[in-house]
């Protein structure tokens, strides 16, 4: 039984995969969205990320697609003691920013479409710096203290915001961040890498990267010369340039060579080299099918040895 990771300072006990949650209401139908779910916590999984806005760029959708279905599955499976769900406030369209007033309204909408009278984990979705920190961090500590939000956290923050917003909760004695949700992965380093990260660990946070596959260019499917199917086109040209790139390709070649060596797929050694990271308590991966998650839950099973994570480090410098 794979043994969970303790968030940073928090009470929270979670899987070394995070379940993301984007693809629920838009990649997944709620039927598929049902089956993900229902199979990633059969497999130990226990932390479902998502976000208010989810998926408000698909025409037709409103935003709170995501969480939607994860209310429905929650109250249908009589499962919320057994999951960490985390959501995330600033950028639904019909709550957008970090007001104080914002804020509250938008828990409570998430709330409802939850289901649930608590959100364990509950982001700063984008940071915005014309609001003072101490009107967001006074918000947040009012959902801790009313029993509607668990824990805080912070996603896309500046390192200066971050140690800002951590002063003032331990100097005012404010509910205090407990968590990180930077984009970081193999081929993509350096915003997180440097100041934000050092906070980070100098503050004890938890780290859980969202991209932790670059949009799906770490999975292996995508080569030169290759198309692969049911890819959307901004994936695809994302993945192409990273294709064509000197580094993209010294970071799949030796993705490849340690997949072979060790019997497993690629997506799982891009995901363990994440895991191996200072911080990294558990990346973010998200599968549009069942078929996807064996390579995604397969990383709490696999630890890269000290060459091996050099290895691939040294490529993706």
């Amino acid at each position: 039984m794979t043994t969970l990771r303790t968030l940073g300072p928090s009470d929270l006990e979670v899987f070394p995969l995070v379940l993301g949650g984007n693809v629920f209401g838009w990649g997944a139908d709620e039927a598929t969205s049902f089956a993900v779910l229902d199979a990633y916590t059969a497999a130990g999984g226990n932390l479902i990320d998502t976000a208010d806005s989810y998926s408000a760029w698909i025409e037709g959708n409103k935003g709170g697609e995501s969480e939607t279905i994860i209310g429905k599955w929650v109250t249908a499976r009589g499962n919320r003691a057994d999951v960490v769900i985390a959501t995330k406030v600033s950028q639904h369209p019909d709550f957008p920013g970090l007001t104080a007033a914002n804020i509250k309204a938008a828990a409570d909408a998430s709330l409802r479409r939850l289901n649930t009278d608590y959100i364990d984990l509950y982001y700063t979705h984008y940071d915005k710096p014309d609001v003072p920190v101490e009107e967001i961090i006074g918000a947040l500590d009012e959902l801790v203290r009313a029993g509607k939000v668990r824990h805080i956290a912070a996603s896309n923050i500046s390192a200066e915001r971050l140690q800002e917003s951590l002063d003032l909760s331990d100097r005012e004695g404010l509910a205090r961040y407990v968590a990180l949700q930077p984009h970081y992965n193999l081929v993509s380093r350096d915003t997180y890498e440097g100041p934000l990260q050092d906070v980070a660990a100098r503050a004890g946070l938890a780290a859980l990267p969202y991209y932790s596959l670059a949009a799906g260019f770490l999975t292996g499917k995508y080569r030169p010369g290759t198309s692969p199917d049911g890819v959307d086109s901004v994936r695809a040209g994302g993945a192409a340039k990273l294709l064509e790139s000197e580094r993209g390709r010294r970071v799949l070649t030796a993705l490849d060579e340690i997949a072979t060596a060790r019997g497993v797929a690629v997506p799982t050694v891009a995901l363990a080299w994440l895991a191996a990271q200072p911080t990294v308590v558990a990346p973010i991966a998200s599968a549009r099918t069942v078929e996807q998650l064996p390579a995604l839950l397969a990383v709490a099973d696999l630890t890269l040895t000290p060459a091996e994570t050099d290895h691939l480090t040294q490529a993706s410098s």
